[in-house]
């Protein structure tokens, strides 16, 4: 009886485990969910344009343009990724790193924040996303460039 009590023990501890590691396996993607959908820039000298979907409980996959009239000044794809506790930021910016992509780590940062960096990148060496604002977006990418703090920041708004 006793083993058998003990066994039974044993293999709720397990599944229980299980269902928390399920749940937190998802747990950072989720609450990125504010980044998915249609985001838009108009500027002076183009159109910044950056769309995010979801592909399923652990990828969204998104990308970024910027038209200048008809023509492409940068292009980037993006992965967002959770494996386990990892959450990755992957871009793969046309005509950059040899057409190879960049992977940077999330950071723990702030509800409606999210930080990924790779210190080894020329630049940017930090990726922030903030969605505090209702329908707003804001992208920002700093670190060292040609040896000085550099940073661009973007507020995106929601397109319909």
């Amino acid at each position: 009886m006793v083993q058998k009590t003990t066994l039974l023990l044993l293999l709720t501890a397990l599944v229980s485990c299980n269902n928390s590691n399920s749940k937190s396996d998802k747990e950072l993607i989720q609450s990125a969910q504010g980044l998915l959908g249609n985001w838009e820039l108009k500027l002076a000298d183009g159109v910044l344009s950056e769309n995010w979907i979801k592909i399923n409980d652990s990828t969204y996959n998104g990308n970024s343009v910027f038209l200048k009239g008809t023509d492409t000044i940068h292009q980037e794809t993006m992965i967002l990724q959770q494996l386990g506790e990892n959450l990755t930021y992957k871009t793969l910016i046309k005509g950059q790193n040899n057409n190879e992509p960049i992977i940077f780590l999330y950071k723990e940062t702030e509800t409606n924040q999210f930080v990924f960096e790779n210190l080894n990148n020329d630049y940017p060496q930090k990726i922030k996303y903030t969605t505090t604002v209702p329908n707003k977006l804001t992208a920002e990418i700093s670190g060292l460039q040609l040896k000085k703090p550099h940073s661009e920041k973007y507020t995106l708004g929601k397109k319909n």
